[in-house]
């Protein structure tokens, strides 16, 4: 990888915590920020998202970058997950496309996923990807 690729991890802002009135999304970026620019990382940045709609599965993050699919994850802690997630990050960096088996994944991010999103301009086309073919429709008469 050339480094000059731009990756984001996203967290939701809204997501509740498990203690009344706690809302883990600001102290995991904290968390994310910190450790990234412990490590010197110039190439992965993280930003806070008002709301992603995995109230469900609170705290959700994202994973996007150009080009590659795009992940959610959700019911991670700061505690508890922020080295899966950082771990995640770097493995996130290294795939062409962003595809990736949940073996592949980290910890808990394996089982957590709530959301794979193909990349909107894929490295190779979706259909080399599948493992099963079909016929191109005939156009109605």
């Amino acid at each position: 990888m050339d480094g000059t690729a731009r990756h984001r991890i996203l967290v939701c802002t809204s997501c509740k915590g498990t203690d009344p009135g706690t809302r883990p999304g600001p102290q995991l970026i904290d968390a994310l920020r910190s450790e990234l620019d412990r490590r010197g990382d110039t190439v992965v940045e993280v930003a806070g998202v008002a709301c992603m709609a995995g109230c469900s599965h609170p705290c959700t993050v994202g994973f996007q970058a150009e080009g590659k699919a795009s992940y959610v994850f959700g019911d991670l802690t700061p505690q508890d997950d922020l080295a899966d997630i950082l771990q995640f990050a770097d493995l996130y960096k290294l795939l062409a496309d962003g595809w990736c088996s949940s073996v592949d994944r980290p910890g808990k991010l394996r089982r957590s996923t709530l959301s794979r999103i193909p990349a909107l301009f894929p490295a190779a086309p979706i259909e080399a990807k599948a493992t099963k073919t079909t016929a191109p429709m005939e156009p109605a008469e």
